[in-house]
C-alpha cells in the first residue's frame, strides 16, 4: 500500500489520516504545534458545535465549486452525527438545529479519535514545521533538526490564517504565491470607537433586535464590548459588513414604524428616556446604542429606532476571527482536490478558498473535505499500483 503523508493535525488532516489508514495505507501526520487539533479544542470550550441539521445546509456555504458540493453531499450533518457516535460521543440537537456533543467539549472526542488512529498505526509527529520541497521530498524543521520525507500521496491540511497561536498562521501560503486568494477575516467582530458613556455597558448582551446588512438580516444576539461589537448575531452578517454593506439595527422588530410612532405620540409630559424605557420597553443597552448613534434625534424617532446605523472602523484583526475567507484557489485543484501542478498532492480544510458561517459549518466542511481528499488519494494510489509504481 502507498505511503501517505498528512501535513496538519486539525479536523481535516485527522479525518484524512483516518480514512487513509482505515484503507490500509501507512500514514505519517506532521504538525507544527506541540499537540494536535488545538483549534478544535478551543472550539470545544464553547460547546463544540459540530454541524447543523435542517434545510438549507449546503446553501449556507454560498457559491462553492462542484468538488466542495460533492464533499459536503457525501459527508453532511447526518454523517457527522454518525461519525461522532462512532467515536462514542453522544450528541444532541439544539432548538436551532445545531449539533453538540452531550459533554459539550472536544477533548473526549479527540482523545478517542487519536486512540483509533494509533490503533490504525498512524504515526504523529509534532513540532514538525513544513519548510518546502527538495525535488519530490518534503522538508521539515523539527526538534531533531531538518527532516526529509518522501511519500506516494500527500494531504495538505494547513488550516487558515486566524488564531496563529493555535497553529493556523497562514505561512504556508507563501509556497503557493500564484494560487492564493488573499485571506480575509470571517465570523468576527467589528471595531467601534465608543464614547465614554458606553463604558458602563461593556459586556452587555443586546437581545431581541434584528441586524441588517444589505440583503442579510438576522435576529441573533450580540455583545457590546470594549473593542466594539461581537457575538453570534454579528458573526452571522459579518461577511456582508466586511465586504461593504452598511450595518443597521432594528431595535424593535416586533413593532412597525407606525406602531412605534403611536406609542411615542402618547408620551404626554413623560421624559423621552422614560418613554423609551417604560412605553417602548427598550433595555439599557438598546437605549445606550440609540443615544450613541442616533443623537441628535430626528423628528421621526420611530424610523431611527427601526433602522439605527452602526458606524464602525472595520473588522477586528484577522488573527482574532473564528475563521477566514480566501486561501488556495479551487481552480488550482481537480475535482478530487489534487493540485493540478503537483500530482499526488491533495488539499483539504480551511486552507481552501471557502467561507463558512457560524453554526457548525466550518467543522463539517473540514471533515468533509479531509475525507473527500483522502478518498481521491486512495483512488490515485490504486492507479499507481496498477501502473506498476
Amino acid at each position: 500500500m502507498a505511503k501517505a503523508l498528512v501535513i496538519g493535525a486539525g479536523p481535516a488532516g485527522l479525518m484524512a489520516a483516518d480514512v487513509l489508514s482505515a484503507a490500509g495505507h501507512s500514514v505519517l501526520i506532521a504538525d507544527a504545534m506541540p499537540s494536535p487539533a488545538r483549534k478544535l479544542l478551543m472550539a470545544g470550550k464553547s460547546g463544540l458545535n459540530l454541524t447543523k441539521v435542517g434545510a438549507g445546509f449546503l446553501e449556507a456555504y454560498g457559491d462553492i465549486p462542484a468538488s466542495m458540493v460533492a464533499a459536503l453531499s457525501a459527508f453532511g450533518p447526518d454523517q457527522v452525527i454518525e461519525w461522532a457516535n462512532g467515536l462514542g460521543q453522544e450528541v444532541f440537537i439544539g432548538s436551532t438545529g445545531r449539533v453538540f456533543p452531550v459533554v459539550m467539549k472536544a477533548s473526549p472526542l479527540l482523545r478517542v479519535w487519536l486512540k483509533r488512529l494509533d490503533a490504525q498505526q498512524v504515526k504523529l509527529q509534532t513540532r514538525w514545521r513544513w519548510t518546502g520541497w527538495d525535488g519530490d521530498d518534503w522538508l521539515f524543521e523539527t526538534p531533531d533538526g531538518s527532516q526529509s520525507v518522501s511519500a506516494d500521496i500527500v494531504i495538505l491540511a494547513f488550516g487558515g490564517a486566524s488564531w496563529a497561536r493555535l497553529g493556523s498562521d497562514g505561512r504556508w501560503a507563501e509556497q503557493f504565491p500564484d494560487n492564493i486568494v488573499p485571506f480575509k477575516p470571517a465570523n468576527m467582530g467589528f471595531i467601534v470607537p465608543w464614547s465614554d458613556h458606553m463604558t458602563a455597558h461593556f459586556g452587555a448582551p443586546v437581545k431581541g433586535c434584528t441586524l441588517i446588512a444589505g440583503d442579510h438580516r438576522t435576529s441573533g444576539e450580540f455583545v457590546i464590548s470594549s473593542r466594539g461589537i461581537e457575538g453570534g448575531g454579528i458573526y452571522t452578517i459579518s461577511a456582508a459588513v466586511r465586504d461593504g454593506a452598511p450595518l443597521t439595527i432594528d431595535l424593535l422588530p416586533s413593532l412597525t414604524v407606525e406602531g412605534i410612532r403611536q406609542k411615542l405620540s402618547r408620551r404626554g409630559k413623560e421624559s423621552l428616556s422614560n418613554v423609551l424605557r417604560k412605553t417602548l420597553r427598550l433595555d439599557p443597552a438598546k437605549i445606550a446604542l440609540l443615544n450613541e448613534f442616533g443623537r441628535p434625534f430626528p423628528d421621526d424617532l420611530a424610523t431611527l429606532i427601526k433602522n439605527l446605523p452602526i458606524p464602525h472602523d472595520g473588522p477586528r484583526p484577522m488573527d482574532e476571527a473564528i475563521s477566514v475567507a480566501g486561501g488556495l484557489r479551487f481552480d488550482a485543484l481537480d475535482n478530487g482536490l489534487m493540485l493540478r501542478d503537483r500530482a499526488g498532492v491533495f488539499c483539504a480544510g480551511e486552507m481552501l478558498d471557502w467561507e463558512a458561517p457560524t453554526g457548525g459549518y466550518l467543522i463539517t466542511g473540514c471533515l468533509a473535505t479531509g475525507r473527500h481528499a483522502a478518498l481521491a488519494a486512495i483512488d490515485y494510489a490504486a492507479q499507481l499500483d496498477v501502473g506498476g509504481h
